[in-house]
């Protein structure tokens, strides 16, 4: 069909101010059935105008700051100045309030079938910085990468226009429209656009350009007082890009770009559009996972190499969105998954032997290691297992706005890409890539859906493919075959194949003769324990999905030894750190480790653990550690089981037995042993920062006898229930729990509120309140006590570097528990109730005023007011914190001697807590 759209545009730029002056006018044919009673346009731009705009949310739930804190002058947005039909006579307008970046226009009379609408908009358009999103205007350059700047008519989809707000997923849903553009730009600036460009005029201060584009949703336009774009031209395809890699020359960059044009064009068929941008810009908002982790010098991949895959995702994306005239949020899956399978044939094809760690894999010294050994498209499977072990996917069949930013840069659009891999092998003939190309055709006529794709699918093969939309796309079912007993007889095989999640898809069977396949087959239909006979060829193992084709949650057991003794199909194999899971073996690593207190000193160490990259049901961890100041073994050993809960807001049961011994004085030892079960709780939208959870733990406690810490407490037990939620963003942080303690001379409840938020002006407010009492107390002993300004610590949870000084440096080592306070007061510990509120505000970056305030209740003492208050040197939370006490109960303390004994220091050493500092982001 034609565009039921024809847009005209008239551009005045401005970069000195960064503003569009836009006249426009949409004339709008009602090609459908129906009467259209409303007609929406998208207005983008103005998501950047407010902090509470769908797209200002996403920010904060991404813990991107910069939006939140910008000027206004910063900020995108939109201003109309006159809406006329074409009798120019005004109409009414309005944006709905919780979606300012659509704008509803009021009709005189419903728009009927075959009937025609001309509307008429003036408007001023500020374009954003692009730091937010990397599209806008850059200040460094001057430069503007322009995207959906102007008004544009909403897609329809059966009689009802999509109304999408901008949530910087690039998934705009446009109708397709008709562009004729007449642009003027200062004439220092130069204009590149996937649109057909023509100087029209071009005067002393002034360039004018005419932009046309027929049948298409969207388009790229981009601005520069210094040109970074290169045009290349092949038989198949234009191609305006300013793709970086400065160590290739221009022709071997044409070279590369000939090779993926030809390829593409081959697979999906040549475009109408004569002309794709392929800009930096769209590469960097979604890169090539794992080349932009690494700086260029560390590199493991040829120069050409990484160009090329740059390049092939980036024109494979921009190749899809002019191609596809999808609703892209609601049917993302489709353009994910046909870039994913068009890069994994391509390397197929063009890149067999590569590795997943490119040169890295020729060292002898790392040929051991499932990472190195891996083919480069394996990275597909381990990165979309990343999340499913975590019980963190998502059906990729889901509204793209509804994705975590992991599953929506990189797992989702994985697994989409593998699914349709696994489909094609399934199928045979090709048919995935055949509908694929089909499937390109048909869009050039006509706006498409999930239905359309099926329907093309299905005239290519026999076979169903009902089971594949229904569980690859439209659900998170695992999928998890194993064997179970195997019979062989004189010409056959019988094995048990069972199915360990009752997802019932097809599953392939090798039978594999010394690493080389014998046969290949597909079982259907086993939804629960099946016999299936196999011809008893000369071959000494069965493997189920042996190229890992299809996204299977556990390949661990996929592995049957024909004559396997007592069992034994995977051999054990010792690793040294970490590495990829690797399916054939049983793993072990093993791992320096080092740690260190005040009196064990630095202690080398040895993890022993079963730990991959990839989360296990059952992980265990046994570290012994040598303790160099006394001469003596210490360390711990952690037993752990999680059971994932799939479809529940309960989403995690983890089951666990610790064990630990180290040093809590210099001539004393302390055993810790604690069974815990957790039930960890999620809200069912999954982009959510709500978590909640309870944790019940009986904590046992055996503590050799010290002469210089005198205590009579040195065995004791305690039942402990914590319960817990909270939940993060960039704007504000909340998190409440409670505490209860039983042991067979103590009883105690404590509770615990803190809250952050971040106002407008960049200032912080942290605040705390802690309360706790004892409901009953047979023990003389202090040791069981609330601390005022540190923790007694006799469950022995915090990382005390000292746990036992008194004075010193190591005395004076923070933890942020029980009263919060930072002052040593003369009464620093409370046998009855405690209650202290902790407050601090910044004043300038990480410089911050503290202070705090409580209530503190012993036995036969009256209740006491302590107060506290200082300087805080906030370098990272948590991690590394500097208090400077000013004045308390105890007087004015900066004047008072001594002072350097007074600051208390927050440090963390645990390489793998602060290794978590870096990637929280991203869930």
């Amino acid at each position: 069909m034609f565009a039921q759209n024809s847009n005209k545009i008239v551009v005045d730029v401005n970069p000195s101010n960064q503003t569009l002056t836009v006249n426009q006018e949409i004339i709008y044919v009602n090609a459908t059935n129906d009467t259209i009673k409303e007609y929406v346009l998208n207005d983008w731009n103005n998501a950047y105008s407010d902090k509470n705009t769908p797209l200002g949310k996403r920010f904060s739930d991404e813990f991107i700051r910069s939006f939140h804190l910008a000027d206004d002058s910063e900020r995108g947005k939109t201003t109309i100045i006159s809406v006329t039909d074409q009798n120019d006579i005004a109409l009414e307008f309005s944006r709905p309030e919780k979606q300012i970046d659509l704008l509803n226009i009021h009709l005189p009379a419903p728009i009927l079938p075959n009937q025609e609408f001309k509307l008429k908009i003036k408007y001023t358009v500020k374009i954003p910085n692009q730091r937010f999103t990397r599209f806008g205007y850059d200040n460094n350059t001057g430069s503007m990468y322009l995207k959906n700047w102007f008004l544009t008519p909403a897609r329809i989809d059966n009689a009802v226009f999509v109304k999408n707000s901008n949530e910087n997923l690039d998934d705009i849903a446009n109708a397709l429209s008709d562009y004729d553009i007449k642009i003027n730009v200062p004439s220092d600036i130069k204009l590149f656009t996937d649109l057909e460009s023509t100087k029209l005029s071009e005067e002393e201060n002034e360039v004018t350009y005419q932009l046309t584009g027929k049948n298409i949703t969207d388009f790229n336009l981009v601005l520069e007082s210094e040109p970074s774009f290169t045009n290349y031209k092949n038989k198949d395809q234009e191609i305006v890009t300013n793709l970086k890699d400065k160590r290739l020359n221009n022709f071997q960059k044409a070279i590369v770009i000939d090779r993926i044009v030809t390829f593409v064009s081959e697979k999906l068929g040549k475009l109408p559009q004569e002309k794709i941008l392929v800009s930096q810009v769209d590469y960097e908002r979604n890169p090539f996972y794992g080349l932009n982790q690494l700086p260029s010098f560390l590199s493991p991949f040829p120069d050409e190499f990484l160009y090329e895959l740059k390049f092939l995702k980036t024109y494979v994306n921009s190749y899809l969105k002019a191609a596809l005239h999808i609703n892209p949020r609601k049917e993302t899956w489709i353009i994910d998954g046909i870039q994913s399978y068009i890069m994994m044939k391509y390397i197929e094809e063009n890149h067999p032997d590569m590795k997943m760690m490119g040169r890295l894999s020729e060292f002898k010294l790392l040929k051991g290691f499932n990472l190195f050994t891996s083919d480069f498209n394996s990275q597909y499977s381990y990165l979309h297992l990343l999340m499913a072990r975590k019980n963190l996917d998502q059906p990729i069949g889901d509204s793209k706005n509804s994705f975590i930013k992991f599953n929506e840069q990189i797992s989702g659009r994985y697994k989409a890409g593998m699914s349709l891999n696994y489909l094609n092998d399934y199928l045979g003939d090709d048919a995935v890539t055949e509908t694929i190309a089909d499937f390109v055709k048909l869009n050039q006529t006509k706006q498409t859906e999930e239905t359309d794709f099926k329907t093309l699918l299905d005239q290519k093969t026999d076979k169903k493919t009902d089971w594949f939309f229904k569980t690859m796309v439209h659900s998170r079912d695992l999928i998890d075959y194993k064997f179970g007993k195997t019979k062989k007889n004189n010409s056959t095989i019988e094995a048990v194949i069972k199915n360990r999640t009752e997802t019932n898809v097809p599953v392939s069977v090798y039978g594999i003769k010394d690493d080389t396949v014998v046969f290949k087959t597909w079982v259907e239909n086993i939804v629960s324990d099946s016999i299936v006979t196999f011809p008893a060829k000369d071959i000494d193992k069965l493997v189920l999905n042996y190229e890992n084709k299809i996204p299977e949650y556990n390949a661990r057991n996929n592995w049957k030894r024909i004559n396997g003794f007592l069992g034994n199909n995977r051999p054990v194999k010792f690793t040294f750190i970490k590495d990829l899971e690797d399916p054939s073996v049983n793993q072990i690593f093993y791992v320096p480790e080092f740690s260190y207190n005040y009196y064990d000193g630095i202690s080398p160490g040895l993890s022993f653990h079963n730990k991959a990259l990839l989360d296990k049901p059952f992980i265990f961890d046994v570290t012994p550690i040598y303790s160099t100041k006394t001469n003596s073994l210490i360390g711990g050993a952690y037993f752990t089981v999680n059971q994932n809960v799939r479809e529940d807001r309960l989403y995690n049961i983890r089951y666990s037995l610790g064990g630990s011994t180290y040093h809590y004085a210099p001539d004393a030892a302390y055993t810790k042993v604690t069974p815990s079960i957790s039930f960890r709780f999620r809200d069912l939208d999954y982009r959510s920062n709500e978590r909640e959870n309870v944790t019940l733990r009986h904590v046992f406690v055996e503590r050799e006898h010290s002469e210089i810490v005198t205590s009579k407490d040195e065995n004791y037990s305690v039942f402990n229930l914590r319960y817990s939620k909270g939940a993060s963003e960039i704007t504000k942080v909340y998190n409440f729990m409670t505490d209860v303690q039983i042991d067979k001379n103590f009883g105690k409840l404590a509770g615990e509120v803190q809250y952050r938020k971040l106002f407008d002006n960049n200032r912080q407010i942290n605040l705390r309140f802690f309360g706790g009492a004892f409901m009953y107390r047979d023990t003389k002993s202090e040791f069981f006590s609330f601390g005022l300004d540190f923790p007694t610590d006799y469950l022995y949870d915090y990382p005390l570097l000292g746990r036992s000084e008194t004075t010193g440096i190591f005395s004076q080592q923070y933890i942020m528990a029980e009263g919060g306070f930072k002052s040593k007061l003369d009464t620093r510990l409370a046998n009855q109730w405690i209650t202290t509120i902790n407050a601090s505000f910044n004043i300038w970056n990480w410089i911050e005023v503290y202070g705090d305030v409580g209530l503190v209740k012993n036995e036969g003492i009256n209740t006491k007011f302590v107060y506290d208050n200082g300087i805080r040197l906030n370098f990272v939370p948590d991690y590394f914190e500097l208090y400077f006490p000013v004045s308390s109960n105890n007087g004015w303390e900066i004047a008072q001697p001594k002072y350097a004994e007074k600051i208390r220091f927050v440090i963390t050493l645990s390489p793998k807590t602060l290794i978590s500092l870096f990637t929280r982001k991203w869930l």
